[in-house]
C-alpha cells in the first residue's frame, strides 16, 4: 500500500489481438508462475507511443510485422504476487490488426517459448493458463465487434521532444 506522499504508478502495457482464419495468435511465455498464455504484449517504453509499442512488442514476441487497424479499448487489472510482495496495477491498451508471415531469421523475445494459433473455444478452455484475465477479455471484446479508431489516441509532440520548464 502506498503512503500518502507516494504517487501511484501503474504499469502501462500494450497488446495485439490478431485473428486469422478463425484463430487468434497467442504467445506461450515463461513467468514466475510457469508457462502461461498471453496476447502478444508488453510494457510501453519511455518516449514511445502506444502504436509504436504494440508494433514493437508484436514483432519481438511473434517475429511478425503487426499492422494495427483499431483500438479495442483501455483495460485495467491488478495483480498481486504474494511470495514476492509485488502488487501491480496494469493499464493495457489493446489493438486489433493483422500480421504478416514469420520473418526468416528473426528469433522470439527472451522468455517467449512459442506462438500458437488458437480457436476461441481453446482460449476459453485454457483460461487457467492465461497470464492475465485481460487475455480473454480482449478477445471477447474483439469477437463482440468493439473497435475505436486509431486516432482516438492523441500523441503530443512533447512525447518525442519534451517541453523543458524552469
Amino acid at each position: 500500500m502506498s503512503t500518502k506522499n507516494e504517487r501511484w504508478k501503474p504499469a502501462v502495457t500494450v497488446a495485439a489481438v490478431i485473428k486469422q482464419g478463425g484463430r487468434y495468435l497467442l504467445v506461450e511465455e515463461e513467468t514466475p508462475e510457469g508457462l502461461q498464455l498471453n496476447n502478444p504484449a508488453g510494457h510501453l517504453d519511455p518516449g514511445e507511443s502506444p502504436l509504436e509499442g504494440v508494433v514493437r512488442e508484436a514483432l519481438e514476441e511473434t517475429a511478425r510485422d503487426f499492422v494495427p487497424e483499431s483500438l479495442l479499448g483501455l483495460y485495467m487489472a491488478r495483480f498481486v504476487r504474494g511470495k514476492l510482495g509485488e502488487d501491480v496495477t496494469y493499464i493495457r491498451l489493446a489493438f486489433s490488426g493483422q500480421v504478416g508471415e514469420v520473418i526468416a531469421g528473426r528469433t522470439l523475445d527472451h522468455g517467449i517459448h512459442r506462438t500458437l494459433w488458437m480457436t476461441v473455444d481453446e482460449i476459453r478452455a485454457s483460461a487457467t493458463r492465461h497470464r492475465s484475465p485481460l487475455v480473454l477479455r480482449c478477445i471477447e471484446d474483439h469477437l463482440a465487434g468493439k473497435r475505436l479508431p486509431l486516432d482516438a489516441i492523441h500523441i503530443d509532440p512533447s512525447l518525442y521532444s519534451p517541453l523543458i520548464k524552469g
